[in-house]
């Protein structure tokens, strides 16, 4: 026999035992079907959702897979600059889903009626916050949500004793029924709260607690915030019990015993305000219950390791506070402003603080709440921004970069809630912690204009899933990179840049079906404040004025290219890139 009939035969049989293992009938002059084998990439890792971390618990419960939409786009493209860093992301680790709530923003009694500002509402729209703090930081503790203007309860005092012992005996207290323009009123709140789908965060006044006249003020005070828990009926779920109560700024720190009724000491201690806490949550959980509704309610913690220099009651806060609370309070609050205090910081200082500062108060965190023989549970950052201060660094496009820092690694150390500090404060030539422009003659745009922070947390959210995932990198240090993926299968990733030089970067995805196609968008400043310009230039569209971004953010085009020569991207100094990647 020949070679080639012995090939022959054994094509034919290999063929009829095809057709007899995929059970398939062949029929003379049928055509021949070839069934491929189905190839297995076992390399391929699948993510696995991790267990809800406790420091976020209840605050994933109104978690849903967010909808992945391609941006139009204008093809680019990409860059032929050598690559100093490459990022790596693993799809499969997954960190955690990503509560809605770390996207918060406080606004303030302060900053107009608000719903009635169509620009504004626009903007903050677009934004998407979902969560808005009221009503304001150290002002909540001398508020009095149903009282009309100038009407302060017939037990509020007319002096309140400062921490250095003298009185204040004007402006003391803040309205929810004001009738000042430039002022808020509660309803006002709420119709901000339904004009861009957001929820409420609301701090009562914890104050009224301690420096109130009646017989009882400790229940009078937990009275009136069970009151606004049946007036709110539901609309918020989160309730915080006073401001930063361990500091001598906040009223009720000190007070004068002389108008004290029921036998309070001058000064508060962290187990004290832990007693009263215990009366308030009591008093407003049932207010909540007789409305058929659910609340959540959080004490306030001293958030990081203590100085000599501090006072005892700050230095001792969180060992007396949290025995005595006996494990009630369903969340713990911290606030931080993370860079040097009113350090004029460079661009590198105020960045690097960012990317260091969360981890560092998270831990701080859940380490005092153990050691003092509490029980971990979902822990928020209801205020945060920076120090930094004199070279207009709140007001940068600087400031955006380390806003998306601060959120990421919000995210990344597992916090249940973060809120910037927050929507519109004051000029004070550029010291303004403000998102957008209080329209002061002196800063040179109108009000409302979003600041270069409004325009990296609005991309740093537009493009970002519903899961945060593991990145690696090699190559320069200054590259800060975070990544997400979406439930349906894209993927998004945000790189910072902490130099004051381009980083050009390689992004490879691991554990992902790569699509035909990325998109991204490049954030940068300008030339007009050295590494603090008040400009924030988009995909090169820049804004008309002398500061701000580009007027058209909303519907700017992304810039895109094809995944087939690798996904690489240039990071201007001090700036940021967000990339959306698809699917097969």
């Amino acid at each position: 026999m020949k070679i080639t009939s012995i090939k022959s035969s054994l094509i034919f049989v290999s063929a009829i035992y095809l057709l007899m293992a995929t059970n398939i009938s062949c029929k003379q002059n049928d055509p021949v079907v070839i069934v491929k084998p189905v190839v297995v990439d076992t390399t391929f890792k699948a993510p696995v959702d991790p267990e809800i971390a406790r420091t976020i618990g209840f605050f994933l419960n109104d978690w849903q897979p967010k909808t992945y939409v391609a941006p139009t786009f204008t093809e680019t493209a990409i860059t032929s600059s050598g690559v100093t860093t490459t990022v790596t992301v693993d799809a499969s680790n997954v960190l955690t889903k990503i509560p809605l709530t770390n996207f918060g923003h406080n606004a303030n009694n302060w900053m107009t009626r608000m719903y009635n500002e169509p620009v504004f509402i626009n903007h903050l729209s677009n934004l998407k916050p979902n969560i808005l703090r009221w009503p304001a930081g150290s002002g909540s503790d001398c508020h009095f949500w149903n009282c009309n203007q100038d009407q302060p309860p017939a037990d509020a005092p007319t002096r309140l004793k400062k921490a250095d012992g003298t009185y204040q005996t004007t402006g003391l207290y803040t309205y929810g029924k004001t009738a000042n323009s430039w002022q808020a009123t509660l309803d006002d709140y709420y119709s901000v709260l339904q004009q861009t789908n957001s929820q409420g965060l609301i701090t009562v006044n914890y104050g009224y607690a301690r420096y109130g006249t009646s017989t009882n003020p400790v229940a009078t005070a937990a009275h009136l915030a069970a009151d606004w828990v049946r007036y709110d009926n539901g609309r918020t779920k989160y309730w915080e019990i006073g401001n930063e109560t361990y500091a001598e700024w906040e009223w009720g720190y000190r007070i004068d015993t002389g108008a004290n009724k029921d036998g309070q000491p001058e000064y508060l201690t962290g187990g004290l305000y832990a007693k009263h806490f215990i009366v308030f949550a009591d008093s407003m959980k049932k207010a909540a219950v007789q409305i058929g509704k659910t609340i959540y309610i959080g004490a306030v913690m001293q958030e990081s390791a203590t100085s000599s220099w501090q006072a005892l009651i700050t230095r001792t806060w969180n060992s007396t506070m949290i025995p005595q609370a006996l494990n009630i309070p369903d969340f713990y609050i911290g606030h931080n402003y993370i860079t040097p205090y009113n350090e004029n910081s460079t661009a590198s200082t105020v960045l690097t603080a960012a990317l260091t500062v969360p981890t560092t108060m998270m831990d701080f965190m859940k380490s005092e709440i153990s050691t003092n023989g509490g029980i971990v549970k979902p822990v928020i950052f209801s205020e945060w921004n920076m120090w930094a201060k004199d070279s207009k660094q709140q007001v940068s496009n600087t400031s955006g970069t380390f806003a998306v820092i601060v959120q990421a690694e919000a995210l990344k150390n597992k916090f249940g809630l973060s809120a910037r500090w927050d929507l519109f404060n004051g000029w004070d030539s550029g010291n303004d912690h403000g998102l957008f422009s209080t329209g002061d003659p002196l800063e040179g745009v109108a009000k409302w204009t979003p600041r270069p922070s409004f325009y990296y947390l609005y991309y740093f959210q537009k493009c970002i899933g519903d899961r945060l995932v593991e990145t690696t990198k090699s190559g320069s240090a200054s590259v800060i990179s975070y990544a997400s993926t979406y439930t349906t299968g894209q993927a998004s990733v945000a790189l910072l840049n902490n130099s004051g030089n381009p980083q050009t970067v390689l992004v490879k995805l691991k554990n992902f079906h790569l699509g035909k196609r990325f998109y991204w968008y490049t954030l940068e400043g300008s030339d007009d404040n050295g590494d603090f310009s008040r400009k924030v230039i988009v995909n090169g569209s820049a804004p008309s004025g002398v500061a701000g971004g580009p007027s058209d953010y909303a519907t700017l085009k992304a810039r895109s290219a094809s995944t087939a020569a690798g996904i690489r991207v240039t990071v201007p100094a001090w700036s940021g890139v967000f990339i959306l990647v698809d699917k097969p």
